[in-house]
């Protein structure tokens, strides 16, 4: 017979439905995996142990691997990443918020406490066809800062700190192309002062 001060059994967890966990803190043990090993390097596997929850866990909480990656970016861009477009909308001076933007992004790339480089600069530049759509989606972000940039630059330009006959998309893009450059060499191992100094080559005209 049951003694009634004996406690009662727990009730098993329902298969599938995410265990109780900080989704905020499985999200950025997720962001750190996908920044240091790129999305096809991180498996399902990488990402439950490093969260600390079961797939069926993974994929009731967020929907998929894919998902999961949508929601890393956006945590990346309101995170750690958000110092690019703080630089561009808070300097009144646009070739003073292409500097800071430079820099600040060679400071943020190198930052010890972090992975090196960027999650979105340098993710996913080429995959397999099955992640195409999460790599176009990628695409589009980084679009997304050019045409950020190159809004800067035309701001500049009426105010005189360019000269009339810029091409602020070309511009754009090459300080684009030099954001991503530092994100590879950061990566390889550029130190701060390295990557500093490459933004004081380019903004020196």
């Amino acid at each position: 017979m049951k003694n009634p001060s004996s406690p009662s059994p727990t009730p098993r967890q329902g298969r599938g439905r995410p265990r109780s966990f900080d989704r905020d803190a499985a999200l950025a043990k997720a962001m750190r995996l996908f920044w240091e090993r790129g999305y096809e390097g991180t498996s399902v596997a990488d990402l439950t142990q490093a969260m600390g929850i079961t797939p069926p866990s993974l994929y009731a909480a967020f929907g998929s691997k894919e998902e999961l990656y949508r929601e890393v970016m956006a945590a990346y861009r309101a995170g750690p990443g958000l110092f690019t477009i703080r630089a561009l909308d808070e300097e009144p001076d646009a070739r003073a918020a292409i500097r800071r933007l430079l820099r600040e992004t060679a400071i943020a790339f190198t930052d010890p406490w972090q992975p090196a480089g960027c999650l979105i600069s340098t993710a996913l530049i080429t995959c397999a066809p099955e992640h195409d759509a999460v790599a176009a989606e990628t695409a589009r972000l980084r679009r997304d800062t050019i045409a950020a940039i190159a809004a800067c630059i035309r701001r500049g330009i009426a105010a005189g700190r360019w000269p009339a006959g810029t091409d602020a998309g070309a511009l754009a893009r090459l300080y684009g192309a030099v954001i991503q450059g530092m994100s590879i060499q950061a990566r390889d191992g550029a130190g701060r002062e390295e990557l500093l100094a490459m933004v004081d080559q380019v903004m020196s005209d």
